[in-house]
């Protein structure tokens, strides 16, 4: 195989993966607020949690997990409830509105 068709190769599976391109669903997290949990508030639990969510083209939650923790079960339950049920920006796959999975961190503070 020569060097010129090598290249070629290679520069067609890069720009490919350029056209390939996906745009996450986004959310608005501070119009999407979580109730701060009764019991967390009493202990003062305070934590940040990672999570990720499967968005549908119509923006809908269609799947959700926890990624990292905050340290409380509590904080991490509520925050992925509250932004379970809200509605999202849908993400793009090759410019089309598509089902995507996408992260969100929520802060939890006193």
């Amino acid at each position: 195989m020569n060097k010129r068709f090598i290249g070629f190769i290679a520069a067609t599976l890069v720009s490919g993966a350029v056209m390939a391109s996906e745009v996450p669903a986004s959310v608005d997290a501070r119009k999407c607020k979580a109730e701060y949990p009764k019991a967390s508030l009493l202990n003062e639990e305070q934590g940040a949690v990672s999570m990720a969510f499967l968005v549908s083209p119509a923006g809908d939650v269609l799947d959700s997990k926890v990624e990292k923790s905050s340290g409380y079960k509590n904080l991490d339950k509520a925050a992925l409830k509250a932004l379970a049920g809200c509605k999202f920006k849908p993400g793009t796959k090759d410019g089309v509105v598509a089902q995507t999975w996408t992260k969100v961190d929520y802060v939890w503070s006193l």
